[in-house]
């Protein structure tokens, strides 16, 4: 997914608990949601986000050596501007993008139809 496209916010946003809650019925199954789609963003930025900067990277013996690099300064502000994980799988949340299931949800109805 191509994270500069997304129309996200840049900082906190105060949110309707029940908005959030109204597709799982649950806020706090809502915010697991969410944490979770924040977690698999985060870890999708951070793999592209090294990927660039590997074509940088020199092996040196010596640590005290650091050498800045213009190209890579870019690429690091870049991402630092970038929407916070949190705030793009919020917006994703509520714009209903994220696929989600509950199978403990999904195991009661089946008990619940087999008992009728």
């Amino acid at each position: 997914m191509d994270y500069r496209k997304i129309n996200a916010p840049l900082s906190t946003v105060t949110r309707d608990v029940n908005e959030l809650s109204k597709e799982t019925g649950n806020i706090y199954e809502s915010v697991m949601i969410m944490a979770r789609r924040a977690n698999q963003i985060s870890q999708e930025v951070k793999k592209e986000l090294e990927l660039k900067l590997q074509e940088f990277s020199t092996y040196t013996d010596n640590m005290e050596e650091v050498s800045e690099n213009r190209e890579q300064i870019e690429i690091s502000k870049f991402y630092e501007k970038l929407p916070k994980p949190t705030l793009i799988a919020a917006k994703e949340f509520t714009d209903g993008e994220v696929y989600h299931r509950n199978p403990a949800k999904q195991m009661r109805n089946l008990d619940d139809d087999a008992e009728v």
